[in-house]
């Protein structure tokens, strides 16, 4: 399966890194099945950095790593989904074991509701009732060395 990552560099041996920022799925490597939203996220990181060129890295992650690893996956915003990016936004970060976490994109149209959640202004039913209808892309965190293991570069592109 090909993923992508979008940052202000290449990146060709993907690591684990704090970014300083509470994040949807907490500390790790975070890729996208979506060219569009990895070229997003290294226009965004750039922009954020001031410094260096927004760049796609793209890799193959084998095929049977759901065999090998623990996954956990969300396929669509459900109540699931919001209690832990929220617990990670809060910077209350989750250690699951988990070398995988797989799911939507809390993204710049989601902020708004999930800002609405987090504050206490929404119920969790009322925030996925606004976010189901959104076509939201996916994020793979790699949480673990184990998880990175699994990935090969095929190519780095500069926008």
């Amino acid at each position: 399966m090909k993923l992508y990552h979008g940052s202000n560099v290449a990146v060709l041996t993907p690591r684990l890194m704090a970014s300083g920022r509470n994040l949807d799925f907490g500390k790790g490597f975070y890729l996208t099945s979506s060219l569009e939203q990895a070229e997003r996220w290294a226009d965004i990181t750039t922009r954020r950095r001031k410094t260096g060129q927004p760049t796609v890295t793209c890799y193959l992650l084998q095929d049977d790593f759901s065999s090998i690893l623990k996954v956990r996956r969300f396929r669509s915003p459900s109540k699931a989904w919001l209690n832990y990016v929220a617990q990670h936004r809060r910077g209350n970060a989750i250690d699951d074991g988990y070398d995988v976490v797989i799911g939507p994109v809390a993204n710049d149209q989601t902020m708004p509701t999930l800002t609405l959640f987090l504050d206490g202004f929404i119920t969790a039913d009322m925030a996925i009732r606004t976010l189901l209808p959104q076509k939201l892309k996916d994020q793979y965190a790699c949480k673990t060395a184990a998880a990175l293991s699994l990935l090969d570069t095929l190519w780095t592109r500069p926008l």
